[in-house]
């Protein structure tokens, strides 16, 4: 047997190696994990429940165009994605925004709107157990490469990167929470610091605040392409949303 057919039955025999990344459900408490896989106890419901009655309101509501939130199953995981008519990057609470003001005629809601959040909140839901699934795409690669640039760079007075927390220290503890390995499979999430949900860009925006780094703007492209790298960063992992978070 020629060197180049013993290599490859040594990579068809081998077993693939494991995959070491986890969740940040995987790391709470059990108490937690009760909330976040209960739907009976999940500190979301409300907002899910407002999710819904949005759904159907008005002359050009989301169920005059897609019906039940239930036919939605399998987009959530698809984004950010690309939009060509908007010519930008766009998260799911984008993408709700986008629809509310270009096909219902309404006023885009302020970052973080419970209207918003309830409907994000709804239809991440029903791709639940999904794996995420980043779209590609020129646009993409060029965010997701920005975003990477980003989350390996020092920022702030504390001098400290996405990736020496998340990947150098996750698992070790930080004013006594475990630091996780920053995977973005649950979001929107409840934090119970919070008292309600929360989109990624506001967990991003609290890192940028936590390193005494300048804050980017809400929808800003530092904050797009980081979700697009993250996105990447965290693909095939299957999602739980709406997350439950310290």
């Amino acid at each position: 047997m020629t060197r180049a057919g013993l290599w490859l039955v040594l990579a068809l025999t081998l077993p693939a190696a494991a995959d070491e990344r986890r969740s940040g459900r995987d790391t709470m408490s059990p108490a937690l994990r009760t909330l976040q896989t209960d739907d009976g106890q999940h500190p979301a419901q409300l907002a899910l429940a407002l999710g819904r009655e949005l759904w159907g309101q008005g002359a050009r509501s989301c169920a005059s165009c897609h019906g039940e939130p239930e036919q939605l199953r399998g987009v959530a995981v698809r984004y950010p994605a690309f939009d060509a008519g908007a010519r930008a990057v766009l998260d799911l609470p984008a993408r709700v925004q986008r629809c509310r003001v270009q096909h219902q005629r309404q006023p885009a809601w302020a970052p973080e709107a419970e209207p918003l959040l309830a409907l994000t909140a709804l239809v991440a839901q029903q791709s639940r157990g999904l794996p995420l699934q980043p779209p590609r795409g020129p646009e993409l690669d060029r965010a997701a490469a920005q975003g990477q640039q980003l989350y390996m760079t020092r920022l702030g007075a504390l001098n400290l990167s996405c990736a020496q927390c998340h990947d150098e220290r996750a698992g070790l503890r930080l004013g006594g929470s475990l630091i996780p390995q920053g995977h973005v499979d649950d979001y929107p999430v409840y934090r119970l610091e919070w008292q309600q949900l929360g989109s990624l860009q506001r967990r991003l925006r609290g890192c940028f605040s936590g390193v005494r780094a300048s804050v980017p703007p809400w929808d800003g492209e530092a904050l797009m392409t980081l979700q697009v790298y993250l996105a990447r960063r965290s693909a095939g992992l299957p999602v739980q949303p709406p997350g439950v978070r310290p």
